[in-house]
């Protein structure tokens, strides 16, 4: 799936020469390959984890302003970065008139592209459609980041619905200010493989897919890990994260050749020089 990533440059190329000097909307795009512009999100810092982390925690590294930039559409409704994750929402509602998308998982090739915050802003942004439910799923059981970005303090998370450690209702949190409902992570597991491959999880999915108009699953990167691969498979559709002038295009191509190329309904060109221009993220 090369002709996708060449089709990202392209549309880079096409963003760079339009906004050039001016503030223009987003042109439009087929399928949507290269339909979002999301904004930069900042390289992951290692991290300590400890198997519990207390309320008040959050990610080594991380600064309180980290924490609104990767929840742009939640602060700023109205700026150019919410509105081009409405321009993705859209695209996917369209797809949707074609096959089921109920479940839709957000990934990327390598940590730092920017998955968890595209993750984060679909899920505000279709929430914020009139009448429906909408429910974020962290699915990162090694660095998750959903309940740190969302200023979450989980009292059950996503580790001990599958250990049978808690049901899914008392797991869910209700985000104040939009109807948005995400099911995050506490607990971090010893074998977070294995409980994201295993049948618990698959019921968990048809749970919430029979109760939410759409469910966005954040997942982890998908190189050198096996956990986007057992996500995906659960999955209606996925969408792939690509960072402009950041992720190699092998890395892409290896990543695209790991998933079950059937779900994935498109890929996502984050930190494009269109975003930092209009917008003055960095």
């Amino acid at each position: 799936m090369a002709k996708h990533y060449e089709a990202l440059q392209r549309a880079e190329a096409e963003r760079r020469r339009k906004t050039t000097g001016s503030e223009s909307a987003l042109p439009s795009a087929p399928a949507f390959e290269g339909a979002a512009i999301t904004p930069p999100s900042r390289a992951e810092k290692p991290g300590v984890f400890s198997r519990w982390f207390g309320p008040d925690r959050g990610i080594a590294g991380d600064a309180p302003a980290d924490a609104n930039k990767r929840r742009i559409s939640l602060l700023q409704p109205d700026s150019y970065v919410a509105e081009q994750y409405r321009t993705l929402r859209g695209r996917l509602d369209s797809l949707a008139s074609q096959r089921p998308l109920k479940t839709i998982a957000v990934t990327s090739a390598n940590a730092g592209e920017g998955k968890s915050t595209c993750a984060v802003n679909l899920a505000t942004v279709t929430a914020m459609s009139v009448g429906r439910s909408v429910l974020l799923i962290d699915c990162d059981l090694r660095k998750p980041k959903v309940h740190w970005t969302l200023g979450l303090q989980p009292r059950a998370g996503l580790a001990e619905v599958l250990l049978n450690q808690a049901t899914v209702e008392e797991a869910i949190t209700k985000l104040d200010g939009v109807n948005l409902d995400v099911l995050p992570v506490r607990m971090i597991p010893s074998n977070p493989s294995e409980l994201l491959a295993s049948p618990e999880m698959r019921r968990v999915i048809e749970e919430v897919a029979r109760r939410y108009d759409r469910v966005v699953l954040d997942t982890p990167a998908c190189l050198g890990l096996p956990d986007a691969k057992s996500i995906s498979e659960l999955c209606d559709g996925l969408v792939m994260v690509v960072r402009a002038g950041v992720t190699p295009k092998e890395d892409v191509q290896a990543a695209l050749d790991i998933l079950d190329r059937r779900r994935v309904v498109g890929l996502v060109l984050n930190g494009s020089e269109a975003t930092r221009e209009q917008y003055g993220y960095y």
